[in-house]
């Protein structure tokens, strides 16, 4: 299957109203698309009461990787398409049916070495490990801020935007987009066109030095 678009709806949107109208528009999607969901209030639980019990960051990654799928679960009672999926065998049969999947992480990331069990991980780079797990998939991020168009992957990181694991986790070959605010009154439209909400992000920033002749 082509065209594979892997879409991380960010925690940050579970307290927002535009959480059900991002729904909504990946619901209208055309293309083969998976959900990859934030740790939301699920995951700020863990982070807050880490210190006060006193747990490792090895049970609190784990822990937020559960607040992933409590997020997910949410997810899937809020959509009509969207069907919970493990790995990426129900992945695929999910987007054979013609579902939406929305991924529970639990198993694939605890037991991949390659990834870290602190928090320098967070849903973002893992939606960036699973994407170049899927064959020709592409990444889109939803977030709550609207970035400018020639924003790069390292300024993203460098702004702490996106986790210090995101570069690190990211396939060479997955193509990166941004979606904000600005764009969800025409991502329903743009996906059920079997196009990408929001604006691709490069790399890194392309000098090109002017030509003294």
């Amino acid at each position: 299957m082509k065209d594979i678009l892997v879409v991380k709806i960010g925690g940050s949107c579970a307290a927002s109203p535009d959480l059900v109208r991002w729904v909504a528009a990946i619901e209208q999607a055309r293309l083969p698309i998976v959900v990859v969901p934030g740790g939301g209030p699920f995951a700020n639980a863990v982070r807050r009461y880490q210190p006060r019990m006193g747990f490792g960051d090895e049970a609190a990654h784990e822990m937020a990787i559960l607040a992933m799928e409590q997020f997910g679960c949410a997810l899937v009672g809020l959509g009509r398409r969207m069907v919970k999926a493990a790995d990426e065998a129900a992945i695929m049969a999910a987007l054979e049916r013609g579902d939406i999947p929305v991924w529970m992480p639990r198993q694939l990331v605890l037991s991949a070495p390659e990834i870290p069990k602190n928090w320098s991980v967070t849903s973002d780079s893992l939606a960036a490990w699973l994407a170049g797990r899927l064959p020709g998939a592409r990444l889109c991020l939803f977030k709550q801020i609207d970035l400018p168009e020639n924003a790069t992957i390292d300024a993203l990181a460098g702004a702490q935007i996106v986790d210090e694991c995101f570069t690190e986790l990211l396939d060479p070959a997955t193509d990166v987009y941004v979606a904000g605010p600005a764009d969800l009154s025409l991502a329903g439209v743009r996906l059920a066109e079997g196009e990408i909400p929001g604006h691709p992000v490069m790399r890194r920033r392309v000098l090109v030095a002017a030509n003294a002749g």
